[in-house]
């Protein structure tokens, strides 16, 4: 059995009001911490390789647990990639300029960015040469190879040169995607799946034969499958089609815990696999599938605790909690602890400090400036509604030009 079409005309054209998706902002949070994950128990610090790192004296724990969470930030950043295109076509009206499009993303990236990039050069990153930092600030540093490039000043921030290739596209691309039949979405959203293995088996055949300690990839192929910006676009068009797809009523009623069982699976075929496969390409369809589910649940009203205060709180404050994850793992804590390892429980209690940390920082650069600059800016002036006498139709509809996303 289908869910119910989200308000999509035969025609194929989207409404201009669709339900809201709570139980997707509660996801962002998953997404953003499996990052955490990731970054809190790695064994090396990045901004000092040399110094111990780990919260835990035991090898035998701060190892096995290292690797389970080794691929969790690659999963998490390509969760990212297709919610966004997900969530940015279901938000789209018809009405929307891209100039105004543009702005609110603008607003909604750059702030954050800004804030961190400075705190970072100021904290540990003055030393920076001229051609990382600048291209850094501008967000366009991945499309550079070079090592000191692309893992310059606030390290997370490389995401965000693939997600303003996306906002810049998607004007477009929304365009492309509303023209396709739905009796062909599902062969679309195969076709940008295969696009996503497509650009595993092609990593290999990139040039380069330069390694860093750690990389099972040379650092040319690493850049192309991973940080490069192009080849990210099949897994956000990818939540384009999947939104189409729920937004027309083609989802079947295949729940979270199918998708969630799957992502599992998924999830230990990263850890067994070896780079490239392990970035997207194990867990990309039961990304999907959470996404639609999550979605389809909202639509038919059934919530969840996804779509709990709590969850959408967290999820509102992810990108923050996503940005400040360096200035507070990488910086912070050794700044307060310096190298010192614990016992095993005290290293657990210490890692729910650490998160906590991260919590309070996240929700401090979200009050503080995300959401007052969102509140203050993103919204547009409207286009005034032409009377009768000014020649506007009958029933035609006009819509504000700056609604956030």
């Amino acid at each position: 059995m289908a869910v119910q079409p989200a308000a999509e005309a035969t025609t194929g054209a989207p409404s201009q009001r669709r339900a809201t998706l709570p139980s997707l902002t509660g996801i962002r949070f998953l997404a953003a911490l499996l990052v955490f994950l990731a970054h809190s128990t790695m064994l090396y610090n990045p901004l000092d390789p040399k110094a111990p790192f780990t919260f835990f004296r035991d090898p035998d724990v701060a190892k096995p647990l290292a690797d389970f969470f080794d691929s969790a930030g690659n999963i998490g950043v390509s969760f990212f990639f297709v919610l966004s295109g997900f969530v940015l076509t279901w938000s789209s009206t018809p009405g929307d300029r891209a100039r105004s499009f543009w702005r609110r993303r603008a607003l909604k990236v750059y702030p954050n960015h800004i804030v961190t990039w400075a705190l970072a050069m100021w904290l540990f990153a003055s030393a920076t040469p001229l051609h990382a930092w600048l291209p850094n600030l501008f967000l366009v540093h991945t499309f550079s190879n070079r090592v000191d490039t692309v893992q310059s000043v606030n390290f997370p921030s490389w995401s965000l040169c693939s997600e303003l290739l996306f906002y810049a596209l998607f004007p477009l691309f929304i365009v492309l995607v509303r023209r396709i039949r739905q009796s062909r979405l599902w062969l679309w959203a195969g076709v940008m799946v295969a696009g996503v293995a497509g650009v595993t088996l092609v990593t290999r055949f990139v040039p380069g034969d330069a390694r860093l300690p750690g990389l099972e990839l040379a650092v040319n192929q690493q850049w192309f499958s991973y940080a490069f910006p192009p080849p990210r676009l099949f897994e956000f068009v990818l939540g384009m089609m999947l939104a189409r797809i729920v937004i027309a009523g083609l989802w079947p009623r295949i729940g979270l815990l199918p998708g969630a069982a799957l992502f599992a699976a998924g999830y230990y075929g990263a850890i067994a696999a070896p780079a490239p496969y392990s970035f997207s390409l194990t867990t990309v369809v039961p990304i999907g599938m959470i996404i639609c589910a999550a979605a389809a649940r909202d639509v038919r009203g059934e919530g969840g605790w996804l779509a709990s205060r709590t969850m959408v709180w967290l999820g509102n404050v992810s990108f923050a909690f996503y940005m400040v994850q360096v200035l507070v793992i990488f910086y912070g804590r050794p700044e307060l602890l310096d190298g010192r390892t614990f016992g095993t429980v005290t290293a657990f209690v210490l890692l729910i400090g650490l998160f906590l940390a991260n919590l309070v920082a996240a929700w401090l650069l979200h009050s503080l400036v995300e959401d007052p600059v969102m509140r203050r800016w993103s919204r547009g002036r409207k286009r005034p509604v032409p009377t009768a006498s000014q020649g506007a139709p009958s029933g035609t509809t006009y819509v504000p030009t700056g609604e956030t996303v």
